[in-house]
């Protein structure tokens, strides 16, 4: 699940496109951070505990960042309904949601805001490219962040002690796809294409990486933007070099009508992509520009035996509650702030400082599994599902990891 930008610098940070995944080009990884600074005095509230949720609502990718937004809304609410008690006072949540519209300045103003509106945690952002330019503002404020689909390894490789995801990086995501492409789809001739964002490049990247591992041919490499629509030059250009799969790295309001052009250009590869494309949304989007099992995809999360009770069971209470179906990681905003809380209680606190230590010793089940946090703040053994569209509906193939 993500789920896009290039960052040249983390204070001047260039237009976006979505994770969770995603950006602009990848940037060079920043040296270690110390630890966050002191955490400002949260508002006093008499039992106020604000929460941040920043995530694309608005742009050509507003239903994943409206999907996790309602995530978020979800936990909130039950967690209001339970009737908690920190620090000795009747805890009331409070949800500060802000849109970055995948866009990196964008996404640190949005920091910025809940950073001075002294939020007690942040739960976001969607994309890696927005999420790694904002991870510097909390950091330096002490405010810690959790990541639901931002998948770009860089995030958790800055050494910031409160920066931590729920998903697996591009680096497991990209890999196992490229193997999956060879090993299992048989690709001889496998063509990649990406947005140029830290999300979309970097899990093209890890892609390739992974075909070569396996011992797969790539046969060209071409790229676009998060905001393109025509893609007839590039699409032209692979189309002379046979390709019997195309990969994208990038996210699924450019991939679908991606797919429309392969048709109407009689390009009849399969198309692959990462958890950037891999929404109930694609479906609507590509039209019918896709066939049956011609798209493949993974999600960075998913759930196996007993545990698929209880996401289906979430599923259907959001689907009732917002009469739309889970895109990609709405569950996992929802676990992300459930995790975030359990460790306010663990502490008894919701000083930031304070309830740190507690989420780095977070082993919680939740509706997307157990999460549990390694040394830099991924999520231990994370998972991957693996998805194909038929029937004009997206279909789990496997959960691996």
């Amino acid at each position: 699940m993500q789920l896009n930008l290039k960052l040249a610098v983390i204070s001047a940070a260039v237009a976006l496109a979505a994770c969770g995944k995603k950006e602009e080009a990848a940037p060079a990884a920043a040296p270690a951070a110390p630890a966050p600074a002191a955490a400002p005095a949260p508002a006093a509230n008499d039992g106020v505990i604000k929460i941040g949720h920043v995530g694309p609502t608005s742009g050509a990718i507003a239903h994943l960042g409206k999907d996790n937004e309602n995530g978020a809304r979800m936990a909130i609410e039950e967690l209001n309904a339970a009737g908690l008690t920190i620090g000795g006072k009747p805890a009331k949540f409070e949800l500060l949601a802000e849109d970055d519209a995948g866009d990196p300045k964008q996404g640190t103003a949005a920091a910025q805001k809940l950073v001075d509106a002294k939020v007690n945690g942040v739960i976001g952002h969607l994309n890696s490219g927005t999420t790694i330019p904002a991870s510097q503002i909390y950091n330096d404020a002490g405010i810690p962040q959790i990541s639901p689909s931002a998948t770009n390894p860089k995030y958790t490789r800055q050494g910031y002690a409160g920066a931590f995801r729920v998903v697996a990086d591009d680096v497991h995501l990209g890999g196992t796809l490229g193997k999956y492409a060879v090993e299992t789809l048989k690709g001889k001739s496998i063509a990649v294409i990406d947005d140029r964002t830290a999300y979309g490049q970097g899990v093209a990247d890890e892609f390739e990486k992974g075909v070569t591992a396996a011992g797969g041919k790539v046969v060209g490499r071409e790229f676009t933007n998060d905001k393109a629509t025509d893609f007839n030059a590039i699409l032209t250009t692979l189309k002379a070099k046979k390709p019997d799969i195309v990969f994208f790295g990038g996210m699924d309001a450019v991939a679908g009508p991606m797919l429309k052009q392969m048709k109407q250009l009689g390009i009849k590869a399969k198309f692959m992509g990462g958890d950037g494309i891999c929404s109930s949304g694609l479906v609507d989007l590509a039209g019918d520009g896709m066939s049956d099992e011609q798209v493949y995809c993974a999600e960075a999360g998913g759930v196996e035996g007993e545990a698929k009770a209880g996401m289906e069971k979430f599923k259907a209470d959001f689907k009732a509650k917002f009469n739309a179906d889970v895109q990609v990681y709405a569950p996992y905003v929802y676990d992300s702030v459930k995790v975030m809380v359990e460790a306010m209680k663990a502490a008894d606190s919701s000083d930031p400082a304070k309830y740190l230590p507690k989420l780095k010793e977070t082993n919680y089940k939740g509706v997307t599994g157990t999460i549990a946090f390694d040394e830099k703040g991924d999520i231990k053994n994370g998972a991957l599902t693996l998805y194909t569209y038929k029937g004009g509906k997206r279909s789990e193939l496997a959960v691996i990891r």
